[in-house]
C-alpha cells in the first residue's frame, strides 16, 4: 500500500510540474476514445433498434389477384399449423391501398395514375420468438412461397440480417481506427512521461544507490500514466455526452425519424466505466514503457 500511494502522489506531483506536455497526451487519449466512443454510441443505438424491429419482426404473403377464398383459408390454415405465428391479419387490396397513402401521403398521387388497384393483398404475420430461434420461420416462409395462390413473400429477416451484417462490417473498421489511435496515444503518453523521468535522473540514480525497490522506482511513471488515461477518458465521455445533447437539441426530429421514434440515447454505465478503464490501460502501458528507462543498471544492483 506505501508503493501505491507513493507511486499515485509522486505521478500526480509529476504530472503538474509538466502539465504543458502531459495536456497533449491526455488529449491524445481523450481523442482516441471519442472515436471509439462514437462508434459505440452509433453501434449502440443501431443494436438497440434492430432488437425493437426484431422482436416486431414479421413477414408477409402476397397474394395473388386471382387467388380464391378457398386459396386463401388454406394459407391461412397452414400459418396457424406452423406454431409459427403470434398473431396474423389479412389486408385487402382496398386496405393496401388506404395504408400506402396514409403512411406516404408525398407519393400518394403515384397510385392515382392507375386504372386498378396496383396493391395485392396480403396475410401479414407476427413471428413468434422461439419461432425465430429455432428455424421454423424460414420452413414456412419456404413452403409458403409454393402454396397456390401466393404470388410472392417478404421475410423481414432478410434485410435486417444485411443491417446486421453492415454493423459489424463498420463496427470492425472503426475499432481497428481505434486500435491505431489508442497506440498513438499509449506512444504520447511514453514520450510525456520519459520528460517526467529526465528531470528526475538525480533523484532515480540516488534510490538506485540506496537499493529502493522497482515499485518506488517504476511506480510512479505508471501511475502518471494511469491518471493521464483517466482523466483523458473522462474528457472524452465528457465530449460525447454533449455532442450527444447538441445532436438531439439540432436533428432531433430527423433522429426520430430515423430511429423508429426514439432519440439518440447516451451510452449505459457499463460502456462508459469499460471506456473509462480502457483510458487508464493505454496511459498506464504508456507509463510503463516509459518506466523501464527506469530500471536500475546492473552494476548499481
Amino acid at each position: 500500500m506505501r508503493a501505491i500511494e507513493y507511486a499515485f502522489r509522486q505521478g500526480a506531483a509529476s504530472l503538474w510540474r509538466s502539465r504543458g506536455a502531459g495536456v497533449l497526451a491526455i488529449l491524445a487519449i481523450a481523442l482516441a476514445l471519442v472515436v471509439l466512443g462514437s462508434l459505440l454510441l452509433l453501434t449502440w443505438n443501431v443494436e438497440q433498434l434492430l432488437a425493437r424491429w426484431t422482436a416486431a419482426a414479421e413477414f408477409s404473403i402476397y397474394l395473388a389477384d386471382q387467388a380464391t377464398s378457398e386459396q386463401r383459408g388454406a394459407i391461412e390454415a397452414v400459418i396457424d399449423q406452423s406454431g409459427v405465428s403470434a398473431g396474423r391479419e389479412y389486408v385487402s387490396k382496398a386496405q393496401a391501398l388506404t395504408r400506402f397513402r396514409r403512411e406516404f401521403a408525398e407519393l400518394a398521387v403515384l397510385a392515382e395514375g392507375f386504372d386498378d388497384n396496383p396493391f395485392p393483398a396480403s396475410i401479414e404475420v407476427r413471428v413468434a420468438p422461439a419461432a425465430e430461434r429455432d428455424g421454423r420461420v424460414d420452413a414456412l416462409v419456404r413452403q409458403a412461397v409454393t402454396l397456390p395462390g401466393v404470388a410472392d413473400v417478404r421475410y423481414d429477416r432478410d434485410w435486417l440480417a444485411r443491417i446486421g451484417g453492415g454493423l459489424e462490417t463498420f463496427r470492425a473498421a472503426g475499432l481497428a481506427l481505434a486500435v491505431l489511435m489508442g497506440v498513438a496515444a499509449a506512444v504520447t503518453v511514453a514520450t510525456v512521461v520519459r520528460l517526467g523521468l529526465y528531470a528526475r535522473k538525480d533523484e532515480l540514480e540516488i534510490m538506485e544507490l540506496v537499493g529502493a525497490p522497482l515499485a518506488f522506482i517504476r511506480g510512479p511513471f505508471v501511475a502518471e500514466g494511469f491518471l493521464q488515461g483517466g482523466i483523458g477518458a473522462t474528457l472524452a465521455i465528457i465530449g460525447l455526452w454533449m455532442g450527444l445533447a447538441v445532436a438531439n437539441a439540432w436533428w432531433g426530429p430527423d433522429l426520430q425519424a430515423l430511429l423508429d421514434g426514439q432519440n439518440l440515447r447516451f451510452l449505459p454505465v457499463r460502456l462508459c466505466a469499460y471506456l473509462v478503464l480502457g483510458g487508464m490501460c493505454v496511459g498506464s502501458a504508456g507509463g510503463l514503457v516509459a518506466a523501464w528507462q527506469a530500471a536500475p543498471s546492473p552494476a548499481s544492483r
